[in-house]
Order: structure tokens, then sequence, then C-alpha cells
């Protein structure tokens, strides 16, 4: 699942990004409206918290220019105890959930199991190819009769592919989508979490699943 956190409180956003990771949530952050709108431009994602006293284009205006635009992510949206109109606001221009701050952890974790669960209709959330089976609401893979344990990372790349399967993505791509964009490493970084994947993925298996397309990226697809 990926989560666009737009919150200026520093802190708080290194917090948020750092515990949602540890869920195995692949994230990105921001600390205003203009970047949050580009961050949404340039990417799909399963939900966005967003703060409404953020600098430049506020949460609410954010959250309008979404709609306005037929984006229907689920949006939370965080806000201060004296801030009711606010919240009413947010509710009637089409936010999903609010959270007042401060607020522990683990609602926030609870809201967004519900947001996810009406997201996806109540559905299971996983996705099959040939034999690998990857749950992504219980961040479980199995390929055959074999649980596979993976680093969060690993998880956000094969989940990113199987949710492309038979789509070739290239390096750009993956790196824009599980890491933050001001991640200032070089495309190697994703040639050594693919060959982490193959080896737990493919290694012990006669059907390799996971391509690589020279020069371009890489696939998850069944080749004869």
């Amino acid at each position: 699942m990926r989560v666009l956190i737009v919150e200026d409180e520093q802190d708080l956003q290194n917090i948020l990004v750092k515990r949602l990771n540890a869920e195995h949530y692949s994230v990105d952050a921001c600390g205003n409206g203009e970047d949050a709108l580009d961050y949404i431009n340039m990417a799909t994602y399963d939900l966005i918290v967003l703060d409404i006293m953020i600098p430049g284009i506020d949460g609410l205006h954010v959250l309008q220019r979404l709609r306005a635009d037929n984006n229907a992510t689920p949006v939370l949206l965080l806000t201060a105890k004296d801030t009711i109109d606010d919240r009413v606001t947010g509710l009637d221009l089409g936010a999903d959930d609010y959270l007042v701050k401060p607020f522990a952890f683990d609602e926030l974790l609870a809201r967004i199991r519900v947001l996810m669960r009406r997201k996806t209709g109540n559905t299971s959330n996983v996705f099959e190819i040939a034999d690998l089976v990857v749950d992504c609401n219980m961040h479980k893979v199995t390929r055959g009769d074999q649980v596979i344990t993976l680093s969060s990372k690993e998880f956000a790349i094969l989940e990113y592919m199987i949710r492309n399967k038979e789509v070739v993505l290239t390096r750009d791509k993956i790196e824009q989508h599980v890491w933050n964009y001001d991640y200032e490493g070089g495309s190697n970084i994703i040639d050594v979490y693919v060959r982490y994947l193959r080896k737990k993925i493919d290694s012990q298996f006669e059907t390799k699943l996971i391509h690589t397309v020279r020069g371009t990226g890489y696939v998850l697809r069944v080749e004869s």
C-alpha cells in the first residue's frame, strides 16, 4: 500500500514515515500543498494523510482540487482541536475521515485499515501469478506451500510488480514508487533489491517470474 503524508511539522512527519514504513507501507512525504499536488500528479496513492494547516495551498484546498479532478483517493485529514468548522468543511469537501491532534499512532493505523477496507470493498486484495501469492493486506507472500519473508522494501517492490504484472517497469518508476522522491541513490539500488527478491522468489523454483528487460528494467511474468 502506498501512502502520501502531507504534514509540515517535520518531527511528526518523520515519525509517521518511520512508523508506517515499519508497518510495511510505502510512504512519500511532503510539507506543503504545492508539493502535495505535485506528488499526487506524479504517482498513484492508496491513501493520503493530509494536515489541514499546511503552508501555501492549505489542506482543504488540496482536497478540493483532488475531488474537482475526480480523484477518489481516500483522504484522512489531520486537524487541530480548535478547528471544528474546518473538520466539517473537510468532510463536506469529500474527506473520508479525520483525526484530531495529538493522536495515538495505533489509532491512525486503525483508521487507515478501515479506509483501506472501504476502498477495496472488503476484498482480500490478494494478487497471484503462477504459484506466487501476494496478500497486500496481510503483507504475506507465499510460493507453492512456502511462506517467504521479505523486508519492507522488498515487499513494496514485489507488490508494485505484481500489481503491474506483465508490464515492464523501469528502474526509475520502481525507485519513485518505493523510495521518497528526495532519495539520491542511483539505479543500482533497484538492481540490488531485485537480486534479493530473485533469491527469495525464484531461486528455489523451476519457473522464474522476475525477468530483466535489457536497457529498461524488470517485469513480473511467466515466460514459456
